[in-house]
């Protein structure tokens, strides 16, 4: 297991759409929600960016800083971002190894043959910079940014 609740989440620095440098270390004391997905603009992973989008607002509201991450280059994030109207960075991992650190790249089943790549997966930092809540393996794309804000929200009630 790459990341552990209750671990201090593992340092990062990864190129944005900008291609500008982004460092998990940018984020003190702020709640960051670090998902990482297969494929810029395909449909899974376009329904769960355009989720975090709807949701923007209200993660906004809870002070939630939203990173997203792909193999992807800065230009195809760029592309992607403009073509959905993304308010939140995404960040290119082209190596993996970032994906690696935090178990979001390895084994996998995919139409029931095992391969190697990109496993969709969430995890919820904290402004303390420990793990709050890993979702290891998201099912279902389109609920999961719903599924986060309902965690967020619970993590704030006293």
């Amino acid at each position: 297991m790459a990341v552990q609740e209750g671990k201090v989440a593992p340092a990062f620095t990864l190129h944005d759409a900008d291609d500008r440098p982004v460092s998990l270390a940018d984020f003190p004391g702020k709640d960051v929600v670090l998902y990482f997905y297969p494929k810029d603009d395909t449909p899974g992973c376009t329904k769960e960016a355009c989720g975090f989008r709807d949701a923007w607002r209200e993660l906004q509201g809870l002070g939630v800083v939203v990173l997203g991450v792909s193999a992807d280059s800065p230009a195809s994030h760029q592309k992607f971002r403009t073509k959905y109207k993304l308010p939140f960075p995404l960040l290119s991992d082209p190596d993996r190894k970032v994906m690696t650190k935090y178990g979001a790249y390895g084994e996998k089943m995919m139409y029931g043959k095992k391969t190697m790549g990109v496993i969709r997966s969430t995890v919820w930092i904290g402004p303390d910079g420990k793990v709050k809540k890993h979702w290891a393996k998201v099912a279902k794309a389109e609920a999961h940014p719903e599924q986060v804000l309902e965690a967020l929200r619970e993590g704030r009630k006293p």
